[in-house]
């Protein structure tokens, strides 16, 4: 038990974590954008908090165990 909290193994769940994060942050950044809008068209402010909160969840989700983590190979 004691081996699953040193530093290797935080940083590697901090790294897979924070790529999942990345991922459902710029999905749900997409998501946002309907079709046919421009650019101009979009409210930002509320894109980028949708996406942040996403982005919050999938890193408290994350806490719950990452299949990642254990694919992942050691360098």
């Amino acid at each position: 038990m004691m081996d699953r909290l040193d530093n290797r193994n935080w940083s590697k769940w901090l790294k897979c974590a924070g790529i999942r994060a990345l991922k459902t942050f710029a999905q749900s950044l997409i998501a946002v954008f309907a079709v046919g809008s421009t650019v101009l068209d979009i409210n930002w402010q509320m894109a980028l908090a949708t996406a942040g909160t996403a982005a919050l969840l999938s890193v408290l989700t994350s806490v719950a165990g990452l299949p990642e983590e254990h694919y992942e190979t050691d360098a």
